[in-house]
């Protein structure tokens, strides 16, 4: 059970965290700038974990780098669900913009978004820089190049948008997707994130390594097989919502008033 727990731990994670979140963006915009101004409380709270657990080589250190990295993920999430943090550009798509001028306005729409992880990526960094626990800057690292991936995908085209997730507010950010069977980069995509997963699992059950690198990498390992599940999602016709309805249900609630 050395990576059967890590891998549980994962899965649990990243589906109630995910479900949390949905939830939250859902509730009447009167309350998002507490939720706004909680995860920015958590977000200093997870950057000191991930400072203090960074000489920390116990198995216990392992998985408390791994929650406060995802923590320091997770305010990203809500400061762009919640509109706070996407771009200068917050409306749709001009219909006939193609070519690089539709990428134009594509980084423009989530230009504050991409600096935010820039400097949450730098600032991870540099809190382990030379230490020997480096698994909260393996999962920052794992979680952006996989959204960078799903990002590229989304944008050039792929079948399944998954459009249902984005609050009324962001509405026009389904202007930038597109929808068609596939594109050339997916499979590119598929094949590298499944070479990076087997790596990462033959890392996690090697024999000459000891508990805390069987936890790490089995940490890294099963956020990479969540992310060939989520690129399993865009072309294959699988109903991933309802794995969050009960997020969803706060979209759904009468709003008299906000």
């Amino acid at each position: 059970m050395q990576h059967g727990w890590p891998a549980l731990y994962t899965l649990v994670l990243w589906w109630f965290s995910t479900g949390v979140i949905l939830y939250l963006n859902g509730l009447p915009r009167s309350t998002h700038p507490w939720t706004m101004a909680a995860a920015t409380v958590l977000l200093g709270i997870a950057l000191i974990g991930v400072s203090v657990t960074a000489a920390d080589t116990r198995v216990t250190g392992a998985y408390l780098a791994f929650t406060a990295a995802l923590t320091v993920w997770a305010w990203q999430e809500i400061g762009f669900l919640l509109g706070y943090v996407t771009g200068p550009r917050r409306h749709a798509c001009p219909p006939g913009a193609t070519g690089w001028r539709r990428v134009g306005h594509a980084v423009m729409a989530i230009l504050y978004h991409e600096l935010a992880l820039v400097v949450l990526g730098l600032a991870v960094l540099a809190l382990t820089w030379g230490q020997p626990n480096q698994v909260a800057t393996w999962t920052f690292g794992v979680l952006w190049l996989m959204r960078l991936s799903a990002k590229l995908n989304v944008f050039l085209g792929v079948r399944n948008l998954n459009e249902q997730f984005l609050p009324e507010h962001l509405r026009y950010m389904h202007s930038y997707f597109r929808q068609r069977s596939g594109n050339r980069l997916f499979p590119i995509s598929v094949i590298a994130v499944t070479g990076l997963t087997a790596a990462a699992w033959h890392g996690a059950v090697a024999v000459r390594v000891d508990a805390f690198d069987v936890t790490a990498c089995s940490f890294v390992a099963m956020l990479l097989s969540l992310a060939l599940l989520e690129h399993g999602f865009m072309m294959l016709p699988l109903p991933s919502e309802r794995l969050w309805d009960w997020g969803m249900r706060s979209r759904a609630r009468p709003r008299p008033s906000e």
